[in-house]
């Protein structure tokens, strides 16, 4: 197909992109209808004929491995190395908590992290005395100079560097092979969180020379909420520490209570999961990969967002955040003379736009993916050459419709 009759059928596939121009991938996808059908046909057989039955449960566990295969064709890994998890934010608790902490032992992060990432690095520090450290520098620093403020922090007894691979403020990539490989000089793991990633940019976990790397499955993957996946490399499977202990967790425990951990990265997964949404999951990314193809995904996704980034920038009144040079789907920016709530309500009422508010940096951020039409970004952006031009008082009214008989 080519690519104007790809993007047709890929917007087709995609109802929501009728109802407003969706802008917040970065914090939900928008979901293709096959895969909204397939979690209701499973969630109308669990109404009809029950959940219990054990050829159920066991169907349900391929349905798993067909999940993790699918976050594998993604990542660049290899089956047993995915678990399973409830969103990125679980596999960053559970590649924190994997490692034997020991009082004094050093943990280096940066001052860009989401919650997500950095909360369990503060749990840990709090309940083993760690000492946590953040690399500091503005969110489009040169890498260079990125390098150098971990460079800083790995100290002997660093045991694990935690960092995201696309700042979820200001959209920057992070150069993470170079801090990994720096990271490693030094003895210490290096845990990604891939949010803004996987699926907006290609992502190859042995290029990037990282331990652990944890994914959500409702944003870029365009996946169910609730779901995510741990990425570990095999050689670490054995000496990580597994945060859970169910029956997924263990290969075996004999009556002397003698374990045997699974010999590989299921290990990791503690509890099962609503099983409409792994089926979801797994539907969702098999149709990025296999009906829309991750080459169009991210080379249209790079120039729409790329486009978006560039006509930002000449906007009289509008500061870029997000560098252009390195960056991914998020494009984070201010307007001058305008509080972010306010400007993003504006802004929905006068373009239909989905956008979300950074409250860490001040800021607006959009997420434009491959289905984003020139058409879509042209009509947000003459809104926001709107609001740049003038100031909440002096913005033209919008114009209002009264319903009579109404109220």
């Amino acid at each position: 197909m080519s690519d104007e009759d790809k993007l047709a059928a890929v917007r087709a596939a995609l109802p929501s992109l009728s109802a407003a121009i969706q802008l917040n991938t970065g914090s939900a996808g928008p979901i293709p209808a096959e895969v909204a059908a397939a979690m209701r046909e499973l969630e109308d057989y669990e109404r009809d004929f029950g959940r219990a039955q054990a050829e159920y449960w066991l169907e349900s566990e391929q349905r798993v491995d067909e999940a993790r295969a699918a976050v594998a064709a993604v990542l660049g890994g290899d089956l047993d190395e995915v678990a399973l998890t409830h969103a990125a934010t679980e596999g960053m608790n559970v590649g924190t908590w994997s490692i034997d902490w020991r009082a004094g032992d050093r943990a280096v992060t940066s001052c860009h992290e989401h919650p997500g990432g950095v909360g369990p690095l503060y749990m840990a520090a709090d309940r083993f005395g760690l000492d946590l450290r953040f690399a500091e520098f503005a969110g489009d620093a040169p890498d260079d100079e990125i390098v150098a403020r971990f460079a800083e922090l790995l100290a002997p007894g660093t045991r694990l560097v935690s960092i995201s691979h696309v700042l979820w403020t200001s959209g920057l990539v992070m150069p993470v092979r170079r801090i990994a490989e720096l990271a490693h000089e030094r003895g210490a793991l290096v845990l990604v969180d891939g949010a803004q990633a996987a699926g907006a940019i290609p992502v190859h976990v042995g290029d990037l020379g990282v331990d652990m790397y944890s994914i959500p499955a409702q944003k870029w993957l365009l996946g169910p909420e609730g779901l995510g996946a741990l990425w570990v490399r095999r050689d670490l499977v054995d000496s990580a520490r597994p945060t859970f202990a169910s029956l997924f967790t263990f290969a075996t425990v004999d009556s002397r209570g003698n374990r045997s951990l699974l010999p590989d990265a299921q290990r990791f997964r503690g509890v099962g999961f609503h099983r409409p949404s792994v089926v979801g999951m797994a539907r969702a990314i098999g149709w990025l990969t296999m009906y829309v193809g991750l080459e169009f995904v991210h080379r249209r996704g790079a120039a729409m967002a790329h486009r978006a980034a560039d006509l930002l920038g000449v906007i009289d009144g509008v500061t870029l955040l997000t560098p252009p040079d390195r960056m991914a789907g998020l494009v984070s920016f201010r307007i001058a003379g305008w509080e972010p709530q306010p400007a993003m309500e504006e802004l929905a009422a006068r373009t239909f736009c989905i956008i979300r508010t950074l409250p860490d940096v001040d800021a607006l951020r959009i997420s434009v993916g491959f289905w984003t039409t020139e058409e879509e970004l042209d009509r947000f952006l003459e809104g926001v050459r709107l609001l740049a031009a003038n100031t909440p008082e002096s913005i033209p009214r919008r114009r209002t419709l009264t319903i009579v008989g109404q109220g």
